[in-house]
């Protein structure tokens, strides 16, 4: 028997017992009735908008379910006492004049299960999935290809003791970008609940909010936790007419193909070390308790909780979900009816139809009202609508006038200033790529002595001013607008752009001891320190990415069983590994304790001097040198606070600089940093080559 027709029948028996697993394969009519569609009714419901209160929920000891879903023919209820129940009671549902199915259960279902067989032929197709509710506020999902789910009827009262949201001027954020699993699943963070909600927040060991406290950042931003497409297809086959070529995991890590608006993830609710296949995870609905605890916690500590969002596509790996609902109304098609996919991940959602952009908002609502949620990071927000964009902020600040809206101005464009004009923040990869570079390749910037594309002296001013409009090439109206940041989960770490830039380390070789490789060099810990204090000293949001602090290096393990090729090597795009390519390890944060510390006094320090936060234009003076084209610094006279900044990125040379009159402490040099002097010095300072100084007046 040949691989493809071993495959074949492989796949068919494996979408027969995904079709049982979801409770597809009996039919019980308890309660049903036989609908005659009525097709003046649907043409009608395409084009209006409903107030109904959407997905299930228990109103006076009823329980009610509504989907919308204007194209359908013919939508049931499927309803399951127990997750693994595989035969169904199936009741008829009834459609109103704006779209809206509708059942009403007489009596209290809290903790059932239930999908819809959504139906877009004429009379009954067997062969449909059954779907998941797009506004379910819990989801059971089997850990298989095609991530078959489970809507939950749930409902809580959950003790918020007094929590409110952080409300803090988005000048002062200091965001750490982080996955909720990385911060706990390696052995180093002494987790009793590694790669969890619950492991997040323990107390007393190495890694978790433990960590993030004594760092100081006061703001996390953690990668989306919205219930996502867990698992990919198989590598090296077809499935769903996809043939896996690129991801020798079949699995998803970041999270990036959300499936439900309203659910917690369910992976990280579980007690499990690694991943399981063919589980049901999710089922008892304790991931919304337990999101709602690691909040509670996280906001106890003073620090802020933004959501990465992603509501630009749905999640392409699976079937059952509003692509199989109603694809005609959620999604933009062409001409043939096929999904438009400008986000490269198989399909754009419609966001300008009203009920997808009720979706989008109702989402927003229900993480702030509901999880106590500070604010959001948008996936390529430049593919969702402008409408929806404003409609977004306006009805979020009247819930909390402070939340934050940040996202990636691109995909499908490229637009800060649009979304700047409409008071949202945007990532900025103006200051990303003229300070780090594009690439550690061919196209380094100014922290290795070169100039990237269009950078110049006159560029940096523009960064270190929150690179607004009033500078030639800026982008926001206002420096709060920026979000500078050198380093995301996308691409290499700022670590291993370095490594690779300074040729110490070669892209593409192996690497077999790990502690030796992150180990920082001389000059790579120069480097690494320079680009930091640049980047601290900057008017704007400033955002680092988890273990940037500690120049983290990832290197995919050599002990993994998947077939990776890149066993060994240094990673750019670890959006599929669930191991230790992604995890912290707080080994490596000991390892490289001199950058750590240096990343805390920095903290401090913008914590400390609301200068580098608040001072207009006007109260920055620049100093330049001719002779070093290289070399910038900065005086800041605002509100009784003097500091000077002096950089050095010539790798060729010291620079001399002349203080002004009086006497000054030096709060950064190029071994430390923090709001404790290290010295007073006047007259005379020297800049060694890639290194920079803060100093205070006396």
């Amino acid at each position: 028997m040949t691989k493809k027709k071993f495959f074949s029948i492989i796949l068919l028996t494996f979408i027969f017992s995904i079709s049982s697993i979801a409770g597809d394969s009996v039919f019980i009519t308890d309660k049903s009735q036989n609908i005659v569609h009525q097709n003046k009714q649907i043409n009608e419901a395409k084009e209006k908008f409903s107030n109904k209160k959407l997905g299930s929920f228990i109103q006076n000891g009823k329980t009610h379910f509504r989907l919308f879903a204007p194209n359908a023919q013919h939508v049931q209820l499927y309803l399951f006492k127990n997750v693994n129940d595989k035969k169904a009671s199936i009741f008829e549902m009834k459609i109103d004049s704006s779209g809206v199915w509708e059942f009403i259960f007489e009596s209290n279902l809290k903790g059932y299960f239930y999908n819809y067989k959504v139906i877009h032929n004429n009379g009954l197709n067997g062969n449909s999935p059954l779907c998941v509710d797009p506004y379910a506020k819990a989801v059971a999902t089997y850990t298989t290809f095609f991530n078959p789910r489970k809507s939950i009827v749930y409902d809580d009262n959950y003790n918020w003791e007094n929590d409110e949201w952080i409300q803090r001027d988005w000048k002062d954020l200091i965001i750490y970008e982080m996955h909720v699993r990385d911060l706990t699943a390696h052995s180093s963070s002494k987790s009793k609940n590694p790669g969890s909600y619950k492991g997040l927040i323990e107390k007393g060991i190495t890694g978790g909010i433990e960590y993030i406290k004594k760092l100081g950042v006061n703001t996390v931003e953690f990668l989306p936790t919205m219930e996502y497409g867990y698992c990919e297809a198989p590598y090296k086959d077809s499935l769903n007419d996809k043939f896996n070529s690129w991801n020798p995991y079949s699995r998803n890590h970041w999270g990036y193909m959300t499936s439900n608006f309203f659910a917690p993830a369910a992976y990280y609710a579980e007690d499990w070390k690694s991943f399981k296949w063919n589980k049901w995870i999710g089922k008892d609905g304790n991931q919304v308790k337990e999101f709602k605890d690691m909040v509670k916690n996280f906001h106890k500590e003073g620090i802020a909780v933004i959501m990465d969002v992603v509501f630009n596509h749905l999640s392409e790996y699976e079937i059952g979900n509003l692509k199989e609902i109603d694809k005609e109304y959620y999604f933009r098609l062409d001409t043939k009816g096929n999904c438009i996919a400008q986000s490269g991940c198989g399909n754009d959602l419609k966001t300008e139809n009203p009920m997808v952009r009720r979706l989008i908002v109702e989402s927003i609502l229900y993480w702030m009202n509901e999880f106590h949620v500070d604010g959001f990071r948008f996936d390529l927000g430049k593919l969702i609508d402008w409408e929806t964009i404003e409609e977004i902020i306006r009805e979020a600040r009247k819930v909390n006038p402070s939340v934050v809206f940040v996202c990636e101005p691109w995909g499908g464009g490229y637009d800060p200033q649009g979304f700047s004009l409409r008071e949202w923040g945007s990532w900025n990869d103006q200051i990303r790529n003229g300070i780090k570079g594009e690439n550690p390749f061919n196209a380094l910037g100014w922290i290795f002595g070169q100039w990237y594309g269009n950078n110049s002296i006159e560029r940096l001013k523009s960064y270190v001013n929150g690179t607004t409009v009033d500078f030639k090439y800026g982008l926001f109206q206002k420096k709060d607008h920026s979000v500078n940041y050198l380093e995301s989960h996308d691409g290499y770490t700022l670590g291993d752009f370095i490594r690779i830039g300074t040729k110490e380390v070669k892209s593409g070789k192996k690497i077999n001891d790990y502690d030796k490789n992150v180990k920082l060099s001389p000059k790579q810990m120069k480097l690494n320190k320079l680009a930091a204090l640049f980047l601290f000293t900057s008017q704007g949001i400033t955002m680092i990415h988890e273990g940037q602090e500690f120049a983290r290096s990832k290197v995919i393990p050599f002990d993994i069983s998947e077939p990776d090729s890149n066993k060994g090597k240094i990673d750019h795009n670890s959006y599929d590994k669930d191991n230790e390519t992604n995890y912290l390890n707080f080994k490596h944060a000991e390892i490289n304790a001199e950058l750590v510390n240096y990343y805390k006094g920095l903290i401090e320090i913008r914590k400390t001097f609301s200068a580098f936060r608040y001072a207009d234009k006007s109260d920055i003076v620049f100093f330049e040198e001719k002779s070093n084209p290289f070399f910038l610094g900065f005086r800041i006279n605002f509100e009784n606070q003097d500091l000077i900044v002096l950089f050095n990125s010539n790798q060729e040379k010291k620079e001399e600089f002349t203080l002004p009159t009086g006497e000054w402490d030096v709060l950064a040099d190029k071994n430390t940093a923090g709001i404790t002097a290290i010295k007073s010095i006047s007259g005379k300072i020297i800049i060694d080559s890639t290194c920079g100084t803060i100093l205070k007046k006396k």
